[in-house]
């Protein structure tokens, strides 16, 4: 069950209307005006508690569930406990997590953190010049600079700092601790605590007698719908700017380099590092602890593999593994030869044993 001090569902809904808005098919004989009140996994779910099965892993889980309802493909309808009823998916995690964001619209969206929604508090700093739309939380601590724009209902989390000039679009989740500088932000973002944005690209002229900082004149751009994860950074450009395409999600403790240009609804995953300048295209997926050489290009809806580091130029679709990342399917015929040759010296014994 949820922690009600930390999440509270919204009214309860019909299965009717749930199957509408999730673009389910109620099983026959489901009676579409039952209710239900809230979300929960399989093994922990009750008569008033929708939940799902996505996983044939956990088929055993729903036999014996005793959740109202579950979102489930058609093939698993068969095996559904009596009492259960069943909405019909081809995809049944996607609904779900549709569904989820009907009962907790704040858990998809980021809330205030303090409980005074939509209010100025009187520990925040804004600055006279600073504007803010009808409806926006500036929690305790929080620092607003000169000439900020910031659309309405956005949330600006306790002591974050948006700096002078920077721009925040409509329903954004500014999450605690958050920095923001030389930055424009579109709507619907949300960037969790400890994000840093903005902050000057690693731009040096190395050499004798020193190292000379390269002055980093270009910008943040964060478009809609984007979502950052806890104590990511992303430097600003050198002259041209760093851009964060519509839609991409980010992991947390991820690294974003000057001038990097990231499309359309990729993936980042944790501990990932892109050096400066590299592109990525639209709907690429990096796994964690990828790594990113600077410069290059990876064409969209191209998948790197967890730990694979990037040298080279990726084609568009491909799948790419290993150090150095090559094509996926010659990375593991390697890894076997490199498996069969350590075999056979361990039969043979090696020269140095």
């Amino acid at each position: 069950m949820t922690d009600e001090r930390f999440f509270v569902a919204r009214e309860a809904m019909s299965l009717g209307e749930i199957a509408r808005r999730i673009g389910a098919i109620l099983a026959e004989g489901v009676d579409g005006e039952r209710t239900l009140d809230g979300v929960a996994p399989l093994d922990a779910a009750g008569p008033r508690d929708l939940s799902f099965l996505d996983n044939p892993k956990y088929a055993n889980a729903f036999e014996t569930t005793q959740a109202g309802a579950c979102i489930v493909h058609p093939r698993f309808a068969e095996r559904a406990p009596p009492g259960v009823a069943l909405l019909l998916s081809e995809q049944p995690y996607r609904a779900y997590a549709v569904a989820a964001q009907l009962f907790y619209p704040e858990e998809a969206t980021g809330s205030d953190t303090y409980g005074e929604k939509g209010s100025v508090h009187p520990g925040a700093t804004v600055h006279p010049t600073a504007r803010l739309g009808d409806g926006v939380t500036v929690e305790p601590g929080a620092v607003i600079g000169a000439g900020v724009e910031v659309g309405q209902a956005t949330v600006i989390g306790a002591n974050a700092s948006v700096s002078k000039g920077c721009t925040i679009g409509k329903n954004c989740f500014i999450g605690p601790n958050t920095t923001i500088s030389h930055a424009h932000v579109g709507d619907r973002v949300i960037l969790h605590p400890g994000v840093r944005v903005g902050q000057d690209g690693f731009g040096f002229a190395m050499g004798l007698p020193r190292h000379e900082k390269v002055p980093q004149l270009g910008r943040v751009i964060i478009q809609d719908d984007v979502e950052i994860g806890a104590n990511s950074t992303i430097d600003r450009g050198a002259g041209p700017d760093t851009v964060i395409g519509e839609g991409t999600k980010i992991d947390n403790l991820v690294q974003i380099g000057h001038n990097v240009e990231i499309g359309r609804g990729c993936i980042v995953v944790s501990l990932t590092g892109i050096s400066g300048s590299a592109k990525l295209g639209d709907f690429v997926v990096l796994a964690a602890q990828v790594g990113v050489a600077g410069h290059l290009t990876i064409n969209s809806g191209a998948q790197i593999a967890a730990r694979g580091a990037v040298l080279h130029d990726v084609p568009a679709g491909q799948q790419y593994g290993g150090v150095p990342a090559r094509p996926v399917a010659e990375w593991r015929r390697e890894v076997v030869e490199v498996r069969k040759l350590g075999r056979r010296k361990k039969q043979t014994g090696s020269p140095d044993e």
